[in-house]
């Protein structure tokens, strides 16, 4: 019998990409259905009645829609994050979620250079401001976009140290980044601190006032990441207490308005999420998607599973 593969994306992927994914399924032997732009969650619990797999971008996929899903197998989110599905709902229906790490790094990474410097570069207002060159930058977390903000960060003569208590010490100094075995020494250190951290039960709410009031003077955090990682009672004391720091997102805090009212020189954040919105990390994402789930209806392969 043959299986469906269903992409449900409420902000579509590319032409390029879509053409992509529905010739992998094609040559696999999967009958391929696209759902874009759907008005309502209703629409979507429908179309996955009898979906095999489920490709996702940001898409909710909760408990109803893993119930609503009779067939499913596996779900990939196209992308790195993947706190958008409920892992313990697709656990217990044995459905299996995988992410495709690493398809949108360069992507992530070149808009978090590109936010430091318009923050640098006084939004751009023709006054004057600083270079990133001889600074010292931090990254919080050297995974696949950690790594590609290092190797830019280096390229542009920053001096580039990084923590990650799951990487070891030889993996990043051998890419020329020096090893700090603790986050606090890290920004202690750091001028500049770029978190890559997942959201998780660790790391949320885990950037608080003793990391960021321990950063040197004009300290600029950045955050490419999740909302949730930041303490944002914490960011609003030390926005309060130093007119020194800085701190520039992809993805606005609740306390968004408060922070451009009342620090908008200091303090930038993206209208809407924009770290993996370039054309090549949406037809990477989607194809690697569509490959997986591929390789586990065919092989049983579980590379990138997240449950």
């Amino acid at each position: 019998m043959m299986h469906t593969i269903l992409v449900a994306t409420e902000k579509p992927f590319a032409r390029v990409a879509v053409d992509g994914i529905a010739a992998i399924a094609k040559e696999a032997g999967l009958e391929f259905r696209l759902l874009e732009k759907y008005p309502d969650k209703e629409t979507l619990l429908k179309a996955v009645g009898d979906a095999d797999a489920l490709i996702v971008r940001s898409d909710i996929v909760d408990k109803a829609v893993i119930q609503a899903a009779n067939k499913l197998k596996i779900v990939v989110r196209a992308g790195a994050g993947y706190d958008n599905i409920d892992l313990e709902a697709a656990t217990a229906k044995s459905v299996v979620v995988m992410n495709t790490p690493g398809q949108n790094a360069n992507a992530v990474a070149e808009l978090t250079f590109g936010m430091m410097i318009y923050l640098n570069r006084n939004f751009f207002n023709g006054t004057s401001g600083v270079e990133l060159r001889g600074k010292t930058l931090g990254l919080h977390a050297y995974g696949h976009v950690g790594r590609v903000i290092g190797l830019i960060g280096r390229g542009m003569g920053m001096d580039v140290f990084a923590n990650d208590p799951y990487v070891e010490k030889i993996f990043i100094e051998n890419d020329g980044v020096k090893y700090v075995p603790e986050k606090k020494d890290l920004y202690r250190t750091c001028q500049y601190v770029v978190v890559c951290l997942p959201a998780s039960t660790e790391t949320r709410e885990s950037i608080d006032y003793t990391l960021m009031s321990s950063m040197p003077e004009g300290a600029t955090l950045v955050n490419p990441a999740r909302k949730e990682v930041i303490h944002e009672p914490s960011l609003l004391k030390i926005f309060a207490e130093r007119k020194d720091f800085r701190y520039i997102t992809d993805v606005a805090p609740n306390c968004n308005e408060q922070l451009k009212n009342e620090y908008g020189n200091r303090y930038y954040a993206t209208p809407k999420k924009m770290a993996a919105q370039t054309e090549e990390a949406n037809i990477n994402a989607g194809l690697a998607a569509a490959r997986q789930i591929v390789n586990y209806l065919e092989k049983g392969d579980r590379t990138f599973q997240v449950n």
